[in-house]
């Protein structure tokens, strides 16, 4: 599965934004997905992730109460809705895919696709 992450862009604190990933290639469906960002000089780090289905969703701490994960699987896509952001948000952030591993793990995922960039400005 190949996958494009948009919607990144440029925004104050406390704004939003709605990044999506889309994929391409055959049974979208049957995968796992996550959200993960890179910030300057930090390590990639997950931020959200949705099982096949979308009956199961998990965050991290620090965003949890702000963000929101979805996905539609007949549009192949999968959607990160940020709200309230804080300019600690800023950062790349990375759509990930897998068929059998749901949760946090960087070292897990078999398919990423390039970032997105977002900041948040003060």
């Amino acid at each position: 599965v190949q996958l494009q992450a948009s919607g990144g862009g440029t925004v104050q604190a406390g704004g939003s934004l709605r990044l999506s990933c889309a994929a391409s290639g055959r049974t979208f469906s049957v995968y796992h997905m996550g959200w993960f960002r890179k910030a300057p000089g930090k390590e990639r780090e997950f931020v959200a992730a949705i099982s096949w289905g979308g009956s199961s969703t998990s965050f991290v701490d620090s965003v949890k109460g702000r963000f929101t994960i979805s996905r539609d699987n007949a549009k192949n896509t999968v959607y990160l809705q940020m709200n309230s952001l804080k300019p600690e948000d800023t950062a790349v952030y990375y759509c990930a895919a897998d068929r059998t591993y749901y949760g946090d793990s960087v070292d897990e995922y078999a398919y990423w696709g390039k970032g997105t960039l977002v900041t948040v400005s003060s």
